[in-house]
């Protein structure tokens, strides 16, 4: 199996110049599913921390490049929205965010934000012994042996990167603040205004304010986030190999 993803068909998300050279890396088994982007393209093309693979694996092999709170080894190991990436040496810390057009960009957070990460509920289900399990957007799943009847699909939580517990809950409901993280709205932060849900199979939309006005998208491109994602500055950009 190729270890390499032609530039051109990667997932829009990626942020990898397009027409530079044919090939980048490929991302390897993980959270994210395809729009998952490899580890080495933000330490190479975004960050510029790192000019090839081999620096990349020497730098993790160190130990000090925790995402979501985890040292990683795999410079294939995909990375994707709302995961936060950490640099100890550095005291650098960063929350991947949907930018315009959807693709995903690093945005700077303080150490007490990079302690933990926003889950959407993407699933939930009973399982053995009464328990309820949540799955999030990037595929994770946390099992709650009491308290799951409060949380509902569509809705976001805030999960402790040490304790892997619950410690923030935001209701997806008009009023609630989210952003969009796909359409031509991508990037944008605002209130639900309205929730129009749709009969039949078509799309449930929403119509969401933000200080320069308004805008309609569907529903599976909105996630709530919390008031601390609100003034964050996002810092995309880089050298593409």
């Amino acid at each position: 199996m190729t270890r390499h993803q032609k530039r051109l068909s990667a997932p829009n998300a990626w942020p990898v110049e397009r027409k530079t050279q044919t090939f980048t890396v490929k991302a390897g088994a993980g959270p994210h599913g395809e729009n998952g982007v490899p580890l080495l393209i933000l330490l190479r093309d975004v960050l510029g921390y790192v000019d090839s693979k081999k620096e990349a694996r020497y730098a993790l092999n160190e130990g000090a490049v925790l995402v979501n709170g985890d040292a990683v080894s795999d410079e294939q190991r995909p990375v994707g929205m709302f995961d936060i990436l950490a640099f100890t040496e550095r005291e650098e810390n960063y929350r991947v965010f949907p930018d315009e057009g959807g693709r995903l960009a690093l945005t700077p957070i303080d150490a007490d934000a990079a302690d933990s990460r926003l889950g959407k509920i993407v699933g939930k289900q009973e399982v053995s012994g009464g328990a309820t399990q949540l799955t999030l957007h990037d595929g994770a799943n946390l099992r709650l042996d009491e308290g799951g009847d409060e949380y509902s699909t569509k809705d976001s939580i805030v999960v402790d990167n040490e304790t892997k517990e619950i410690v923030a809950h935001f209701a997806y409901e008009e009023g609630a603040l989210v952003t969009a993280i796909d359409g031509t709205h991508s990037g944008e932060i605002g209130e639900i205004d309205e929730i129009t849900v749709t009969a039949g199979s078509g799309d449930n939309t929403v119509i969401v304010e933000t200080d320069e006005g308004s805008f309609e998208t569907i529903e599976q491109y909105v996630v709530v986030i919390d008031e601390n994602f609100v003034g964050d500055d996002a810092d995309d950009g880089g050298d593409d190999e």
